[in-house]
């Protein structure tokens, strides 16, 4: 990736027309970048402070206990960690399972080539059977229900209580393998949160000026937000309330586990306003943090960490060079240790990545499990996956390449662990 990869002169434009929407914008936007710059510095300050410990840590079993103010601090930083979602000696034996078909299936896809760890494998029955198992459809239920319509209004075809599945892979990192395809970025959408009318309007607060009434958790310009223009592969076309991944094994800090940035709101404020300010000092000066040293700009086509690739854009990437002031270096911060069972969810808007080194002893071993909800347009994607699945093909966001009804032991419909797990995969609930 090259940070100065040119973007099309076209989008010099899209800013135009973006600052030209709101009143005032310039006058407003300038404001509220100075408000975001000095709540970062104190936000950042108590992240790096307490690590780990900064993240929320919840049991399975008391979701539907926890305070207001538990839920307000696991909604402001975007990351929780879920304990026991599952038994240990399940999450254990799914692995096993995987483990053995890798074994059985030697030619299966994975990288890196010459020990492969992340798999191109979406179908076989572990990773059925955790898609589908009770528990954590309603871990799923719990966290799209942290989000809401305004003024709690309802809308056709969306109902939050019911979870769908959105098939993606699995891996079993190795000790001592060096990491590097996944620095901070941002899923789920890329120069779409500006160029889509109706993505944009999840930041429409921001852009207005009124960033503090910002709410990532509002459901308007969700729904129907192209967060796939461009057709490019491995870029999700589905509304996930949270990213997430069920872990298999015993993962702490340090030992290839994922870092996000916690702070969704301010996180997302700077974000989007980052591409009208450009500084005025060398982005290597110290001086670069401060406010008054950022001018505001219109004249270029740059969208700071989105670049061009497989004739799309790919993006957000933030740096410490591009976006200074989150402070990446200090600020990304390791998960807390999870066991076998446990599952770790970020916010579908949270800069997260994946920790380059692996220091410990054993596997670090998850499988990528989302949050979705049931949505028009969410639903609409399960009926395509649900024919991938019956012909053991890949689903439809991913790259094309081989069937895995080639390999000894893919899963059918017969291992759907629950009747509601049937339905998250868009089958009727009881077998005819």
């Amino acid at each position: 990736m090259s940070e100065a990869a040119p973007l099309p002169a076209r989008f010099a434009d899209l800013k135009q027309e973006i600052a030209a929407s709101y009143p005032d914008f310039k006058q407003r936007a300038t404001q509220a970048w100075g408000d975001i710059i000095t709540q970062l510095r104190n936000v950042n300050a108590e992240i790096a402070n307490a690590g780990s410990e900064y993240i929320p840590q919840v049991n399975f079993e008391d979701l539907d206990k926890l305070s207001r103010e538990e839920i307000e601090r696991i909604k402001r930083r975007g990351s929780v960690v879920i304990k026991d979602v599952v038994p240990d000696a399940e999450a254990i034996q799914w692995k096993d399972a995987l483990e053995d078909f890798i074994k059985s299936n030697p030619d299966v896809e994975g990288v890196p080539l010459d020990n492969k760890q992340f798999f191109q494998l979406y179908w076989t029955k572990s990773q059925v059977a955790a898609r589908s198992h009770p528990n954590v459809l309603a871990a799923s239920v719990w966290l799209n229900n942290l989000y809401h319509t305004k003024e709690g209004q309802t809308i056709d075809g969306v109902d939050l209580s019911t979870p769908l599945t959105y098939a993606d892979r699995f891996r079993i990192r190795r000790p001592g393998v060096q990491w590097n395809v996944h620095p901070p970025h941002i899923d789920g959408g890329s120069i779409e949160r500006w160029e889509d009318p109706i993505f944009r309007l999840c930041f429409s607060n921001v852009l207005s000026g009124n960033w503090r009434q910002h709410d990532p958790y509002e459901l308007e310009g969700r729904l129907n937000a192209q967060s796939s223009r461009y057709g490019r592969p491995n870029q999700s076309t589905v509304f996930r309330t949270f990213q997430g991944w069920l872990a298999m094994s015993e993962t702490a800090p340090t030992q290839g586990t994922l870092r996000v940035y916690p702070a969704v709101f301010l996180s997302n404020a700077y974000i989007i306003l980052r591409p009208f300010f450009r500084p005025t000092v060398s982005v290597h000066s110290p001086d670069v943090l401060d406010a008054k040293n950022w001018e505001f700009d219109l004249s270029s086509s740059e969208f700071p960490g989105i670049y061009p690739r497989d004739g799309g854009f790919a993006g957000p990437h933030p740096t410490p060079t591009l976006h200074p002031h989150l402070e990446l270096e200090k600020t990304m911060t390791s998960v807390p240790k999870v066991n076998p069972g446990d599952a770790v969810f970020w916010h579908c808007d949270v800069v997260h990545s994946v920790e380059q080194e692996h220091t410990g002893s054993g596997d670090s071993a998850v499988m990528y499990i989302p949050a979705v909800p049931l949505t028009p347009q969410n639903q609409s994607y399960v009926e395509r996956q649900k024919e991938s699945f019956l012909n053991s093909e890949r689903p439809p966001d991913f790259p094309k390449g081989p069937a895995e009804d080639q390999f000894i032991g893919v899963a059918g419909a017969d291992d759907i662990l629950a009747p509601l797990g049937r339905r998250a995969m868009g089958f009727p609930m009881t077998v005819a």
